[in-house]
């Protein structure tokens, strides 16, 4: 076999790169951890996808329109706003997003009570889903705070229903909102209950019945629940949408929400974008309204004066006789009626403006209901101006309000820019009438001279121009409110929503978002993979003793002798005892590489040690000297550790003579050799413990031992102390022909292996060379000498044996390919 590679004698440079190929061996030999991690990793994947509440997302998309030039825009027929009707995209997401339009879109639906059903432990909502249907009085006050009532179907005519709770809150259902002062510290319910039968407490009332979706075979003898919701917990729950454009160019929104039932979230979806739409129609529809609602209030007033002239003028033409008038009369008739048609279009707008002027002042926070100037054909731009502005300073602040609180920065600035804006408006309005007043005095004035020329008409002419006078004046008047509610009303049939629903919201579109089935168990594989790894590098780099061959190669650059694989027999003498075994195998494997080491000498004295306790030294050693008995040559075991001696016990012999026997002077050599059981092997125990050993050693009555027993035996086996704790070993190693460093896979620490070899190394010992013990072939695929091995005998010195029980031997195949990996 070649065992060149063994003992080079060359120092070799330490490779620091990653081995893949023993990575790989290392992560195939734990195959087992993989399959562990895989399946429990996969059942949990399971368990959670099965157990967890479905998420689902359903969307929906609106058009607001950006450009209406080629639209009829009423705004601007009523003289509000500007000819560019363009909308600021982020101030529309602000308004679907405010609580105000939450709130109207929920109470469209018939949300305010929650049914749930017990499912394999997993409480999920049945959204138009339930059995039964529960019937409340709105009128009367019901309990909230996450009190849930539990209903057990017993028949299609009874049910067993059930409810603890503490310090409930209780809801008044016709303004929403919480009663305060009237808290309940305790409900407990426990009946069983008829269908259709009202319940009534102070604290709820309500009745349960049966729904179409009720089926007797599955519903009866299940667990449901219910639940009263808040006005102001539904809008708070279904608030968290997800708006954003398609893209930065359209405008164009998508609206997402997600829920777990889906059906749900489809209804309020589709009732959140129809009271959008509904909202900015009411926006536009306002102004029409408003203006039709002041006409109607001014046409009372000015209809019932000109029925009151009318009948006055037909009573007194048909009590009188009239003459006609001249032409000079009638000439000053029609110039009086053209001023009285000036003076009604005046007077309407005076009307208009102290209308406007109280309105302010007796509504300064409302102001929904003020009609626009143009509306009436008041051409003043100066107060169409300040009107648009004080509108748009109130809308500005009512979309600000659904996002910011009153105490805000910018609420309070917009709220001082409202305050001057109702100022400069009435300041404005004053002067406008003032000045109006003045032209109307003017305008009497001057139907007051024409009216002059009617004096030298009889009395009777002159009462019937009067009255005529009212009569056309009331009914100008009267006319050109007509004029301006008809203009209203075709405005307000006119107007278009500017925003549209694209798409609405669609239960068969909805995308289940969580959990992602197929995604838990992707990356549940992919754990299943990855932590055994972690765990396997993990442990190796946590791991401080020799593992590989690596290790040892790192730490020094004497030869690795050969391996020794664990023993799973219950013995140390395996060599002798079961010659066939694979461990056996592994001793003749490092007996032929020490042949090769003594260049085929025909003596040869091996001296055996390690750096500490428990890696495997008198096994070792041992087991050598049995390889070496069983090749008929004579062979001597001698037991150097003085301070803890062993090997006598696993022998089944007396240490009541040996090396200190000899060294003192009490004792010949042919009294301190025993005979073992097995041909060829004899063994010197170290015999009575001796207070110094070391100095016994050092003595020349040591180098004549030594000497007289070189000249007796073929191989000499010295089995002694650890040298990283005593330095007896060291002492011995002049005697040696081989020196032999034992070290155990998996004990044997790297810091006190590389320190104790290093000095080794200083010292220039003849033949040094590392033997790794207790390598297992079992729990690995044999590579460098292995990876995660374990140890079935945990031999040590001065420790007792831990066994496992393996005595099966090697078959010729196996044998081949164990020859095979140690040449």
């Amino acid at each position: 076999m070649d065992t060149s590679p063994i003992f080079n004698p060359e120092l070799k440079q330490k490779d620091q790169s990653i081995d893949y190929k023993a990575l790989f061996y290392k992560i195939l030999s734990n195959w087992y951890l993989f399959v562990i991690a895989i399946l429990v990793s996969l059942a949990l994947a399971f368990l959670f996808n099965k157990f967890t509440k479905s998420v689902y997302k359903v969307k929906t998309t609106l058009l607001i329109k950006g450009d209406q030039r080629n639209m009829i825009d009423p705004q601007k027929m009523l003289g509000l706003g500007s000819s560019d009707n363009t909308q600021d995209l982020q101030t529309e997401i602000g308004i679907l997003k405010s609580r105000f339009l939450i709130s109207r879109a929920v109470q469209k639906l018939d949300f305010y009570v929650s049914y749930l059903k017990e499912d394999n432990f997993v409480i999920n909502e049945i959204y138009k889903q339930s059995p039964f249907t529960v019937v409340f009085d709105s009128l009367h006050k019901q309990p909230v705070s996450n009190l849930k009532f539990n209903i057990t179907i017993l028949s299609n005519k009874e049910y067993q229903l059930t409810a603890d709770g503490q310090e409930i809150s209780l809801y008044n259902y016709t303004d929403f909102t919480e009663v305060e002062k009237e808290k309940i510290k305790a409900i407990s319910i426990k009946k069983k209950v008829p269908f259709g039968v009202e319940l009534k407490d102070s604290a709820f009332s309500f009745k349960i019945i049966l729904s179409k979706k009720f089926n007797p075979a599955t519903d009866i003898g299940k667990n449901y629940q219910f639940y009263f919701n808040s006005l102001n917990s539904l809008v708070t729950n279904f608030s968290g949408y997800e708006i954003e454009p398609i893209n930065k160019e359209a405008n164009i929104v998508s609206i997402a929400l997600s829920g777990n039932s889906n059906a749900k979230s489809v209804d309020f979806l589709n009732s959140l974008t129809e009271e959008y739409i509904q909202l900015g129609l009411e926006k536009k529809n306002r102004i029409a309204i408003n203006t039709i609602r002041f006409i109607d209030s001014q046409l009372n007033d000015i209809g019932d004066t000109l029925r009151s002239n009318e009948s006055q003028l037909q009573n007194f033409q048909a009590s009188r006789e009239i003459m006609d008038l001249d032409a000079q009369s009638q000439q000053a008739f029609l110039n009086i009626n053209q001023m009285q048609s000036q003076k009604a279009d005046l007077l309407v707008k005076i009307r208009y403006y102290r209308y406007l002027q109280n309105y302010l002042k007796q509504n300064n926070d409302d102001i929904d209901k003020m009609p626009v100037p143009s509306s009436l054909g008041i051409e003043d731009p100066v107060l169409t101006a300040l009107v648009n502005q004080l509108t748009g300073l109130y809308s500005e602040r009512s979309q600000r309000s659904a996002n910011l609180k009153e105490t805000s920065p910018q609420i309070i600035a917009l709220n001082n820019k409202i305050k001057s804006a109702q100022k400069s408006l009435l300041e404005n309005i004053s002067v406008t009438v003032s000045t109006s007043e003045m032209t109307l005095r003017d305008l009497e004035g001057k139907i007051n001279q024409l009216t002059v020329k009617f004096k030298d008409l009889p009395a009777t002419q002159r009462q019937l121009l009067g009255i005529k006078r009212m009569v056309n004046l009331n009914n100008q008047i009267y006319t050109f409110l007509l004029e301006k509610r008809s203009e209203a009303q075709i405005k307000l049939a006119s107007n278009t929503p500017d925003n549209e629903i694209l798409d609405q919201a669609d239960p068969a579109l909805t995308v289940k978002v969580y959990p992602k089935t197929t995604l838990n168990f992707t990356i549940a594989l992919l754990l299943g993979l990855i932590i055994p790894i972690i765990f396997i590098l993990g442990k190796d780099y946590l791991n401080d003793t020799i593992i590989e061959k690596r290790d040892v190669e790192n730490h020094t650059n004497l030869p690795i002798i050969g391996h020794i694989l664990h023993n799973s027999h219950n013995t140390n003498l395996v060599a002798a005892i079961y010659p066939k075994s694979s461990l056996t195998e592994s001793i003749r494997a490092v007996r032929t590489n020490l042949h090769f080491i003594t260049q085929g000498e025909d003596k040869v004295t091996i001296v055996v040690s390690s750096c500490t306790v428990g890696e495997g030294k008198s096994f070792t050693s041992m087991n050598l000297a049995s390889i070496y008995a069983q090749f008929d040559r004579k062979t001597l075991l001698v037991g150097y550790d003085l301070r803890k001696p062993k090997l006598y016990q696993d022998l089944g012999l007396s240490n009541d003579f040996g090396i200190t026997s000899y060294l003192i002077g009490k004792a010949t050599i042919d009294q301190i050799v025993q005979k073992t059981p097995f041909d060829n092997l004899d063994i010197i125990t170290a015999g009575p413990i001796p207070p110094n050993p070391t100095e016994l050693i050092s003595t020349a009555k040591n180098d004549e031992l030594i000497e007289k027993l070189q000249g007796i035996y073929d191989y000499i086996v010295l089995d002694t102390p650890p040298i990283g704790l005593v330095t007896d070993a060291y002492l011995l190693m002049k005697y040696a022909d081989v020196t032999i460093m034992v070290a155990r896979q998996n004990y044997t620490h790297k810091k006190m292996f590389s320190a104790i070899i290093t000095d080794l190394e200083g010292r220039n010992v003849k033949n040094a060379v590392v033997l790794v013990n207790d390598v297992n072939l079992e729990k690995s695929l044999y590579g460098g000498y292995g990876y995660g091995y374990g140890y079935g005998y945990g031999y040590g010195y001065g420790y007792g044996a831990s066994h496992g029980y393996y005595t099966e031997e090697l078959d010729s195949e196996e044998a081949g390919l164990f020859k095979k990996l140690f040449s």
